[in-house]
């Protein structure tokens, strides 16, 4: 309890919303990032028991077939997981955004792989059109994103990853239209995704201030979706290459300005790098649920695997982690939901995250032993799965470059 308490100087400190006065006593309590409302705690509520009860029995299917189950796909479109973004004139919630973290977290936990489109429609398609669309593009495109309708985000090219300004893809004007040549690679999604934003460049006499979004739908005369790619995880949730030849788009297809494509690029991408950071602490918190069971069960020696202190440091630290992990996670969550600046944190949570994600993984196949190995245990597949945090949306190293540059910044100012 803290008496004679400065009122102005703590709600400067942690925020006029984060600071509660008791009218006796004059006890403070910031809101710690736990602290969910109704609204919160009942979809997370919803979306864990989802997860266990219609995504775990499908996981080793979907695995095989290599592809997200439809029915399953429709049922979460059903249950509003998929438009928690959209405003509620467009079939969606207009929940905030940890509404959409929490939800990305929690089916993280049992197939991260799931969680895919999750994210990209409630941190990158949805949040994109919204923001930037004119009336025209929300009508025709938020109803079906928030309802019925996969989105994909295509940025990435072979030669343009975490090089944006190295894009190849370009754009020609053609009186009302545009003409797009080129291909992008790595497109999550792609192959169930009906409408793409795609990024190209309309001037490249400009550089990167000629790069410009625009929304194409699947089946546009000239857009062709390409091979699937085989890769390591995550197979349910599959990337393909896409390629536009000669493929014409309507200039009112622009969405935003002409030219800002790199800046929406870049600032939606910090949005998106919180959801992996979601999707990564659910994966370790779900890796972690699946182990300790078999340790209290196990015996060696006369004594469960868990009662052994060796064993113990090392789950406490894991848990730990995982706690500062979700932190990190919930707190830049907050700063987007309050408006204020989160570039740094958004960073720090996906590098943070993904880091930890990848030790848990570990350090549960080691504890589990040999049956850890196998594929009769979900261990081995979180291990693949998670490898994908520390690259997609900004690799480990262009978030320290990040974290670092943000700092200088704040240090010089």
């Amino acid at each position: 309890m803290l008496k004679n308490v400065n009122k102005n100087l703590l709600k400067r400190v942690f925020g006029p919303q984060n600071v509660r006065f008791c009218c006796q006593s004059h006890e403070f309590h910031p809101t710690y990032l736990q602290n969910l409302t109704e609204d919160e705690k009942l979809m997370k509520e919803t979306v864990r028991k989802f997860a266990q009860e219609q995504i775990a029995p499908l996981v080793k299917q979907m695995e095989k077939e290599e592809k997200i189950d439809s029915t399953l796909l429709k049922a979460m479109f059903d249950n509003g997981f998929m438009g928690t973004q959209a405003p509620e004139e467009y079939g969606g919630s207009a929940s905030n955004f940890m509404v959409s973290v929490l939800t990305i977290e929690e089916i993280s936990k049992v197939d991260a792989g799931v969680a895919g489109p999750v994210d990209i429609q409630s941190t990158l398609m949805i949040p994109l059109i919204k923001k930037l669309g004119t009336k025209a593009q929300k009508d025709k495109y938020l109803p079906r994103l928030a309802q019925d309708t996969v989105g994909s985000f295509a940025l990435s090219e072979t030669s343009s990853g975490s090089d944006a300004f190295a894009m190849k893809t370009t754009a020609k004007k053609d009186g009302n239209y545009y003409i797009l040549n080129g291909s992008k690679c790595w497109i999550s999604h792609s192959d169930i995704a009906e409408i793409f934003i795609v990024f190209v460049n309309a001037d490249p006499a400009k550089g990167h201030k000629g790069i410009t979004a625009f929304i194409v739908e699947r089946g546009t005369e000239g857009f062709t979706i390409g091979k699937k790619i085989s890769k390591l995880g995550g197979l349910c949730s599959n990337i393909c290459e896409i390629h536009f030849e000669n493929c014409r788009v309507p200039e009112e297809n622009i969405l935003g300005e002409f030219g800002q494509g790199y800046r929406y690029a870049a600032e939606y991408l910090n949005e998106g790098r919180v959801g992996i950071a979601a999707q990564m602490v659910g994966l370790a918190q779900g890796t972690f649920d699946a182990t300790i069971p078999y340790l209290l069960e196990r015996k060696q020696f006369g004594k469960d695997l868990f009662s052994f202190q060796g064993m113990q440091h090392q789950i406490a630290r894991i848990s730990t982690q995982i706690e500062a992990a979700r932190l990190l996670t919930y707190n830049a969550c907050r700063l987007v939901d309050s408006g204020k600046p989160f570039l740094k944190e958004a960073s720090m949570a996906k590098y943070f995250a993904s880091e930890v994600a990848q030790e848990a993984t570990i350090k549960c196949i080691d504890w589990m032993g040999g049956v850890g190995f196998t594929k009769d245990f979900p261990q081995e597949k979180f291990y693949r799965d998670v490898k994908a945090g520390s690259i997609y949306e900004g690799t480990t190293n262009i978030q320290l470059n990040t974290i670092a540059k943000v700092i200088k910044n704040e240090y010089k100012s």
